[in-house]
């Protein structure tokens, strides 16, 4: 399809010790059309976070390895690219809004030399000094941050303006993909509202695809058109935001996630969390990384992998779904 911006296939990433191997994301595959929102959800080592590094081909050199796969950007290979040439498509094609603004922002530099800073590096079309703060102005503006604040430096700011900078560094050179890395997680709960209301304008403005990257569907309901459900680095399921919030199927995962939301409708509906822990990525079960906390788990379960299974545009990797009706086996 031509209109496809990012395409990943069969990806495997390990991180990789004199002692031991972590195995951070296995063989996932998935793609993302222009203008479109993906979410990609899950707790804490689910390997989302793993994902977008290595999109962004900023994998720890001494550690990180994609073992398989590839990862496909505007019709190129990114594995194929030297970093000189990564560089050019950092921040200016493809821009991170990192996990933790606290940390991602640099504390002897004023914020408008930051976000100055990424035009400089990307421009092309020879932008005076005058150009780029005016540019700088504009994007502080379409955070909600007026622009006299730009000669202020990041401990000046409150941990929601600091997203916000964080935001408009990630924008200031029009990048036609954004990746949102957990944006509002270190929020309150005003505030992360707020940024998610803004993210969603601006993508609406701009035209940028997106993949939103949270352990919060209430936030995926707001802002993403397709899902992906990430456990134990792998995808366990897959579908249209409509497969996700209506269907009647769903991983059980998914379904401890859902449970896992609180329901202000219902006083006595009690939130109910998945037991147990997320199995050791150094030693992955045989068969269904999930099968440990399951409450639907077969002896099948824990004996082999479970192939993906595929209604429309809905993708589940179960035992459960073997055989159901208007289910098949999706093909490799």
């Amino acid at each position: 399809m031509t209109d496809k911006l990012l395409s990943i296939k069969n990806l495997s990433v390990q991180y990789k010790t004199d002692l031991e191997t972590v195995c951070a994301v296995n063989n996932i595959t998935f793609f993302l059309k222009k203008g479109e929102t993906f979410g990609l959800v899950g707790e804490t080592g689910a390997g989302k976070t793993t994902t977008a590094l290595t999109i962004m081909r900023l994998l720890p050199a001494e550690t990180g390895r994609i073992t398989e796969g590839s990862i496909e950007f505007t019709g190129k290979s990114m594995l194929d690219l030297t970093e000189p040439e990564m560089r050019s498509i950092r921040g200016e094609q493809i821009a991170m809004i990192f996990q933790d603004p606290m940390t991602s922002l640099n504390p002897v530099m004023s914020v408008g030399d930051q976000i100055a800073e990424a035009m400089e590096l990307h421009n092309k079309d020879n932008k005076t000094k005058e150009q780029i703060q005016a540019r700088v102005d504009e994007v502080l503006l379409m955070v909600g941050i007026p622009p006299s604040r730009k000669f202020e430096f990041p401990h000046q700011f409150s941990g929601g303006m600091k997203q916000r900078v964080v935001i408009a560094m990630a924008l200031a050179c029009e990048p036609v993909l954004l990746i949102a890395d957990e944006p509002t997680t270190a929020l309150d709960v005003t505030i992360q509202a707020q940024v998610i209301s803004m993210i969603r304008n601006l993508r609406d403005t701009l035209g940028t695809a997106m993949i939103m990257i949270t352990h919060d569907l209430g936030i995926v309901a707001q802002t993403c058109d397709n899902v992906a459900v990430m456990y134990a680095g792998e995808l366990v399921e897959v579908g249209t935001a409509t497969d996700i919030y209506t269907s009647r199927d769903h991983h059980p995962y998914t379904t401890g996630l859902f449970g896992s939301i609180p329901n202000l409708r219902s006083k006595a509906r009690r939130l109910t969390p998945i037991t147990g822990l997320m199995p050791d990525p150094t030693k992955l079960p045989p068969g269904c990384t999930f099968a440990p906390r399951c409450p639907q788990k077969m002896d099948v379960c824990e004996a082999e992998h479970p192939c993906a299974w595929r209604n429309g545009t809905h993708l589940i990797s179960c035992h459960l779904f073997a055989g159901r009706e208007n289910w098949r086996k999706e093909e490799a």
